[in-house]
């Protein structure tokens, strides 16, 4: 499947979504790819609102264009590797069963997944600038990144799935233990 076909069914199966993204084992060139395309995806969010705040202000954009790049393409890739490492500590000392490649993954395909809504955040700002629809989709990409990563930290440190996540399959009953005839 395409990159973008997983991420619209991150939406709906986020958890096997990331099952298949790490079964082939430690990619790490995978990873960095995913984090910097969305830190890069995250910076092109970004002009809009860049563009409308030098308008307003009557400023050059490409100083803002400039730091944001700094900010959002070199220094936050960084960020989130540290932030990685430091869940998959946490979720060791809890009893995760993760490798340091799966806690990446399960971040910064959270990251990617949730910049779609980045995106229209983005749009709605430099059109709207600040206001209630930009805060609700603000609120909508942090809760849909929340979501994505916590199940993503649920698949791979191990921990039981949900009922919605298990195949169907017969459901447990009481088990019928040995009869004993009754006479009179």
């Amino acid at each position: 499947m395409s990159v973008i076909a997983d991420i619209a069914q991150s939406y709906r199966h986020p958890r096997q979504v990331l099952r298949k993204r790490v079964a082939g084992g430690p990619r790490e060139d995978r990873a960095l790819v995913i984090l910097m395309l969305a830190c890069l995806l995250i910076f092109l969010s970004r002009w809009p609102v860049l563009a409308r705040q030098a308008a307003s202000q009557n400023t050059d954009l490409q100083p803002l264009i400039g730091a944001s790049l700094l900010a959002l393409v070199f220094i936050a890739p960084l960020v989130f590797y540290a932030i990685a490492g430091l869940a998959r500590l946490i979720a060791r000392a809890l009893g995760g069963t993760a490798t340091g490649f799966q806690a990446r993954m399960a971040l910064f395909w959270a990251l990617l997944v949730a910049t779609p809504l980045w995106l229209i955040g983005g749009l709605a700002g430099g059109l709207l600038g600040s206001g209630a629809a930009v805060n609700l989709i603000g609120a909508a990409t942090l809760a849909v990144f929340v979501i994505v990563w916590g199940a993503g930290i649920r698949e791979v440190e191990g921990r039981s799935a949900p009922a919605a996540d298990l195949p169907p399959g017969p459901t447990p009953g009481p088990t019928p233990g040995p009869t004993s005839p009754t006479g009179p």
